[in-house]
């Protein structure tokens, strides 16, 4: 894992958590995993939320739980694949919602770098998981880590929090009433019919930035949506 990448505004707010012991355990569990097994994301990828989305710059927290374990999906952003991928099950509810609330036709990929770009920090609790076993870090002390990062982003002064899904709301309690908080069942095919399609996130999303005094964030993530 490249901790250097990391910008600086991450790396001071968390530098005690970067350099515990517990913290050391997990890059040492991941490590020995890649030379076993396959991992995912890559190495590089593992921290490009807070890479693509600076402290600084954080709007909106999407949270996800751990990264895609088929080859190539994962790339360091919750619910994102890389162009070229073959949209996932829950990114293309997402846009079923995205095209419902706010009139946006879905997109012919599924990279969310855009929204990364604008302000969205998509993170998951969990950074990285054993190629094809769904859950395979989990508690090994990436849950730890996460949450500090959500504690950061929970000083800032306005922020929209999304928890889809149950692990994603035990999360609820960090967050404080200054802020939006967004919360539904997970957009996989198993549970989306049960509260997250309707659920308006988007739209949302954008009517609480608008009222603090920041810019929308652009949906739109196909350029040709963009014509």
């Amino acid at each position: 894992m490249n901790l250097n990448a990391i910008p600086e505004c991450w790396r001071e707010t968390l530098k005690d958590d970067l350099a515990s012991p517990e913290f050391q355990e997990l890059q040492d569990f991941v490590t020995r995993e890649r030379k076993a097994s396959p991992v995912f994301p890559p190495a590089d990828d593992v921290f490009n939320a807070m890479i693509m989305t600076p402290l600084s710059q954080v709007r909106v927290l999407v949270l996800g739980q751990d990264p895609y374990h088929d080859d190539n999906q994962a790339h360091g952003l919750s619910f994102s694949v890389r162009r070229g991928v073959k949209i996932p099950p829950s990114l293309r509810n997402i846009y079923k919602e995205l095209t419902s609330d706010e009139g946006i036709p879905a997109a012919t990929h599924g990279c969310l770098e855009s929204w990364a770009r604008q302000g969205v920090l998509l993170l998951n609790t969990v950074l990285t998981v054993r190629a094809h076993e769904p859950n395979s870090h989990r508690k090994r002390g990436w849950e730890d880590f996460t949450t500090r990062v959500i504690e950061c982003v929970n000083e800032l002064p306005s922020v929209a929090f999304v928890l889809w899904g149950k692990p994603a709301q035990q999360k609820a309690f960090l967050i404080h009433e200054r802020h939006l908080l967004i919360q539904s069942s997970h957009p996989s095919p198993l549970s989306a019919r049960r509260g997250f399609f309707g659920s308006r996130p988007f739209s949302q999303i954008n009517d609480f930035l608008k009222s603090n005094d920041q810019p929308p964030i652009d949906w739109r993530v196909d350029e040709k949506s963009l014509q």
